[in-house]
């Protein structure tokens, strides 16, 4: 019977459980942050990976569209080897299919150094006064109110503006990344996108590639270098601790936007 019996104290967290939990989901509803619950759930926890998807089917996916040169016709020379619009007589293990897998090396290097200011300075002046009006201006209600005929009117105004800016940037970033032919346009070229993830310890860092690329420019161990992707979007950044540390909270950003000052 013992075993059955509650403590008060056993019985008072228990009772504060079911209060807690509709405290805090109060309190994530109130500050409109729906995904609250989810990660005071994943604290302690290290990131999770991403599941490998099929890019087409993303929700944001779209086929790519360029204008295309006009499609030669496939004709065979009688008692010949060549094939009129091939791009080679032997056929290779470079990506040519989609599905097939080609390596990109990426080499990214950007600096910039600029420096601006704007210097900007007005005054203006204005004066009005009517010295003689009829002889009204030695009337004794002019004299007591302490109005000066010459000095009706009198305005100034003053307006300066100092605006400096400067930007100093120097990124590199050289790594490679497995991309998949996904699309063959009409003219043979492959549109590519490529996404890869390292978690380490409690920072998860992403790089994705994706553009669009010749075969001729594909190397014979089938490699291509990012400087011949064209339309080419290369992203990297992260996720994790160390990212939410440096990005303001939520509050800031809001009032950053909603501010007019």
């Amino acid at each position: 019977m013992e075993n059955h019996i509650l403590s008060h104290g056993s019985a008072r967290r228990l009772a504060r459980k079911p209060l807690a939990l509709a405290a805090a989901l109060m309190a994530c509803s109130g500050l409109g942050a729906c995904n609250t619950v989810d990660r005071l759930s994943q604290i302690g926890a290290t990131p999770p990976l991403s599941a490998i998807e099929d890019p087409t089917s993303q929700p944001g996916y779209r086929p790519v569209r360029l204008p295309m040169p006009d499609i030669q016709p496939v004709s065979y020379a009688p008692n010949s080897l060549w094939r009129t619009g091939s791009r080679a007589f032997f056929k290779d293990q470079r990506a040519a299919r989609i599905g097939d897998l080609v390596t990109v090396k990426v080499n990214v290097t950007d600096k910039a150094n600029l420096n601006n200011e704007t210097k900007r300075s007005r005054s203006n002046a204005e004066g009005l006064g009517l010295p003689n009006a009829f002889g009204l201006e030695n009337s004794a209600a002019i004299a007591a109110a302490g109005i000066s005929p010459d000095k009706l009117i009198t305005g100034t105004s003053t307006s300066s503006s100092d605006g400096a800016g400067s930007v100093q940037r120097n990124e590199t970033v050289t790594t490679n990344i497995a991309a998949i032919v996904n699309q063959i346009l009409p003219n043979g070229n492959l549109v590519v996108e490529g996404k890869q993830e390292i978690r380490i310890n409690f920072e998860v860092r992403e790089l994705i590639v994706a553009g669009v690329v010749r075969p001729e420019d594909i190397e014979s161990d089938n490699t291509i270098d990012s400087s011949k992707i064209a339309q080419a979007r290369i992203a990297y950044g992260g996720r994790g601790q160390i990212t939410d540390v440096q990005q303001p909270r939520y509050g800031q950003q809001l009032v950053d936007v909603l501010l007019p000052f």
